[in-house]
C-alpha cells in the first residue's frame, strides 16, 4: 500500500512515474528504454519531441512555436530525427520558452499512462514530473560522451574533435534545462556499460517500492 494525495491506494491502482534526466550522450535514453522494458511501462524520449520541432523548422514548414503547438509525433520516423543537424536544431528550439510550454502538457499527459511511464530528457524531474516516484540524473564526462557520439557518427566523416566541441556547445545551451532535481539519484556512466547502469537503476527502484 502507498500514499497518494492523502489517500491510501493499492499498488495495482497506482501510476508509477520514473524521471531520467541528464546531458546529451550520457546514456539516459538507452537506460530509460531498458527500465521501461524491464517494468512493462510506457517510454517517452522527450528529446525526440524537440527534434521533431527542430526538423520542422529545418524543413521550413513553420516556426518553432507553431510546430510545437501543432506537433504530430506520428508524422516522423526515428531515422529522420537522428542526424546531428536535427540534434543541434532541437537544442536551439528547446531554449525557447514558448516551445517548452507548448510541449509541457503533452509530456505530463503521457506520464499518466497506466501502469507507469519512464520519461527521459532535460527537465523531467524538475519541471515535467516534479513529483515523480523516482528521479535519476544520468551523467558522464565530456570525453566519454563525445567518444560515444563519435562511434555513432564516425561513418559520416565527422571528427572526434568536432564532436567534442559540439557536446560542449550543447552543454552550454542546455545548462538551464539540465539541472538535477534536489532529490535526484546520480548515476555516472563514464565507466559503466549499459547493462551495469540498468542493473543499478533497477535495483534502486525495486528496493524503493
Amino acid at each position: 500500500m502507498v500514499w497518494a494525495h492523502g489517500l491510501r491506494l493499492p499498488h495495482d491502482l497506482r501510476i508509477m512515474i520514473i524521471a531520467i534526466d541528464g546531458p546529451s550522450a550520457a546514456g539516459k535514453g538507452t537506460l530509460a528504454r531498458g527500465v521501461a522494458k524491464h517494468l512493462g511501462y510506457h517510454f517517452l524520449d522527450t528529446g525526440s519531441l524537440y527534434r521533431m520541432v527542430g526538423l520542422s523548422v529545418l524543413r521550413g514548414k513553420s516556426d518553432a512555436v507553431a510546430a510545437a503547438r501543432h506537433l504530430n509525433p506520428t508524422a516522423f520516423n526515428d531515422a529522420e530525427l537522428r542526424g546531428e543537424k536535427v540534434a543541434e536544431a532541437a537544442s536551439k528550439v528547446a531554449a525557447i520558452p514558448e516551445v517548452r510550454q507548448a510541449l509541457l502538457e503533452f509530456q505530463r499527459s503521457f506520464a499518466q499512462k497506466k501502469p507507469g511511464a519512464v520519461l527521459d530528457g532535460r527537465d523531467i524531474g524538475t519541471v515535467i514530473c516534479p513529483t515523480a516516484d523516482f528521479k535519476f540524473y544520468v551523467t558522464a564526462s565530456v570525453q566519454a560522451r563525445a567518444e560515444r557520439r563519435f562511434k555513432e557518427l564516425e561513418a559520416t566523416g565527422v571528427t572526434l574533435e568536432e564532436i567534442t566541441e559540439d557536446v560542449k556547445s550543447r552543454d552550454e545551451r542546455d545548462a538551464k534545462q539540465s539541472q538535477p532535481a534536489d532529490d535526484a539519484i546520480f548515476i555516472d556512466t563514464s565507466e559503466l556499460t549499459a547493462e551495469e547502469c540498468l542493473h543499478e537503476v533497477i535495483k534502486v527502484i525495486e528496493e524503493g517500492q
